[in-house]
């Protein structure tokens, strides 16, 4: 019998929130800034989901040569500029049903955190433009600042089931826009892992990562994860 799941584990840019690509347009500024000449469609190949200097320095290694690390640092310390000043002005939204969603999910006593490649400050900050309360809204907030290592190791998510007191990793839901958010997942050994169509990569970019579910919506995984309860009960 599969366990039932307790605690799910969304993703925030493309999955759970739509700022319109902003960050990974940010990061592809940042490094043509710098003298080179990579596409979007580059930037979120290489980027995606990941902790956004190692997302810089997988994109600057598309080129083939090697990259200083001061070279790096340079380049993610103009991203952060940038990111912060289009931050101010931005328009930050949920994506479609995704409060919804949580409070679905909190009525079946499943646990929501969101998990991402920001850093805690800018985490903060779109949780908090998107109107969402920690405590309220969802029951924990994991960065990519908080652990040692980030996507695709399992640490963000092995750090949100400590947090609500343990569980194990079968009875664990990962959602993401990135096949590096569903390798994390399968890296911790989640139940279910889901790639959602409304971010960064295509389904064929996805399902390459081998998730157990691909989906168009929030609503959809509910109702996938609904409906394995079901068949549990």
């Amino acid at each position: 019998m599969t366990p039932t799941i307790k605690l799910v584990i969304f993703d925030m840019a493309g999955t759970t929130v739509d700022e319109d690509n902003v960050v990974y347009k940010t990061v592809r500024a940042a490094i043509n800034a710098a003298g080179y000449q990579f596409s979007q469609s580059q930037v979120q190949e290489a980027g995606a989901g990941k902790e956004k200097s190692q997302a810089i320095r997988d994109v600057l290694a598309l080129d083939g040569n090697a990259h200083p690390d001061d070279e790096v640092a340079t380049i993610f310390a103009d991203f952060k500029q940038r990111l912060a000043a289009a931050y101010e002005t931005l328009d930050v939204k949920e994506q479609p049903g995704a409060s919804a969603t949580f409070a679905k999910l909190a009525q079946h006593g499943i646990k929501v955190f969101l998990n991402t490649g920001y850093d805690r400050a800018t985490a903060e900050r779109l949780v908090e433009k998107t109107g969402w309360i920690v405590g309220r809204d969802i029951d924990g907030l994991v960065t990519a600042s908080d652990v040692e290592d980030g996507r695709p190791a399992p640490d963000m998510i092995q750090l949100a089931i400590r947090q609500i007191g343990g569980a194990a990793s079968e009875s664990v839901a990962k959602i993401g826009d990135s096949a590096i958010d569903i390798e994390e997942g399968r890296n911790a050994g989640c139940g279910m892992t889901f790639g959602v169509t409304t971010g960064a990569q295509s389904e064929s970019q996805l399902r390459a990562a081998e998730p157990t579910h691909v989906v168009d919506s929030l609503s959809e995984m509910y109702e996938l994860i609904l409906a394995q309860e079901s068949n549990n009960g």
